[in-house]
């Protein structure tokens, strides 16, 4: 299964994958701070508060891996930006040292 969801994410777009790991990770946070406010407001059973953090460090760590990913696929997405400038770069050489330098003759 998890061969699967890798060929499937080979097909999408690191700018895409970006986007729904960084709304993956409002969602999360929006959930913690959901329950970081029960904790607070609400009166809870000691079962329910220690249930309630264990929800809140899960979530905690979800946070960081998705901080984590996200990282690691701006770094791809930044070699992706810079090769693309370069290919750009050498073109409009190729283009001047050949086509422009034969108009010039």
């Amino acid at each position: 299964m998890p061969k699967l969801k890798d060929k499937r994410r080979e097909k999408i777009s690191v700018a895409t994958e970006i986007d729904r790991l960084e709304d993956r990770k409002a969602r999360c946070q929006d959930n913690l701070e959901r329950a970081e406010f029960k904790s607070r407001k609400e009166k809870l059973s000691e079962r329910e508060r220690q249930e309630l953090e264990d929800e809140m460090a899960l979530m905690n760590e979800r946070v960081q891996k998705l901080d984590k990913e996200l990282e690691m696929l701006r770094g791809e997405n930044r070699k992706n930006m810079l090769l693309s400038v370069a290919l750009l770069v050498i073109s409009v050489l190729f283009y001047y040292a050949f086509f422009y330098n034969e108009e010039d003759s």
